[in-house]
């Protein structure tokens, strides 16, 4: 079905968009603030995208329509829109860094160890493994972007278990897009491993993209509304 991938996204933001109705997410919700936020993050993942597409990775015509933007189906683009605002959703109704009783010392070297992500994820991108390379970079500008915008999300236990979450929706969501399959991939790219058939780097991806947006919301909600 050709209209697949537009569904995906369209069962991916129902729930978000329902909860905008409870009393208690809208009080806490900044659905204009969430929409901005992926729109702009999205920007370096779309250009990301479209260069890439056709090697790295590329779209099965059976579950995709055949309009294309910048060689991308309707369907990526709203990927990088409603993915994120559904987890900003998680994110803004998990408990405050500032209730949990326990804070975990080792956090504060974290952005250290992805520092030193972004010289490795050049190397392994010189080897040919372009994708692994890539995601192993982004995550080492991860670190870098906590430290510049000040958020310190990087710092608080609250951002592992959203991790954690987020990790399981990359099971099924991504687990999805990967089985049926909607995308399919170049594996000269990648070292080849995979969970059940989701390539290890489609979950350094997610996190990337998903850690991106949320700091940036923070900052911005932060600076906005005081918060």
């Amino acid at each position: 079905m050709k209209v697949e991938y537009l569904l995906f996204n369209l069962v991916i933001i129902a729930g978000p968009v329902v909860s905008e109705f409870s009393r208690r997410i809208r009080h806490v919700s900044r659905w204009r603030l969430k929409l901005l936020v992926s729109g702009i993050v999205m920007i370096p993942y779309i250009i990301w995208d479209a260069i890439v597409a056709d090697s790295h990775w590329w779209f099965n015509e059976a579950y995709t329509l055949d309009f294309r933007l910048l060689g991308l189906p309707i369907g990526e683009w709203l990927f990088f829109i409603t993915v994120p605002f559904g987890c900003l959703l998680v994110w803004e109704t998990l408990p405050h860094a500032d209730s949990w009783l326990i804070q975990l010392k080792p956090l504060r070297y974290v952005r250290a160890v992805l520092y030193a992500a972004l010289p490795v994820g050049v190397w392994v991108f010189s080897t040919g493994r372009q994708y692994t390379g890539l995601v192993i970079f982004c995550l080492g500008l991860v670190g870098l972007a906590d430290t510049l915008l000040g958020v310190d999300l990087l710092l608080q236990p609250k951002t592992y278990l959203y991790l954690g979450i987020v990790s399981v929706l990359i099971l099924v969501f991504n687990g999805y897009l990967t089985a049926r399959p909607v995308v399919l991939y170049g594996e000269a790219y990648q070292i080849g491993y995979r969970v059940l058939t989701i390539p290890l780097e489609d979950f350094g991806y997610g996190f990337t993209l998903i850690l991106f947006n949320t700091m940036l919301y923070e900052r911005l909600r932060t600076t906005r509304y005081g918060e």
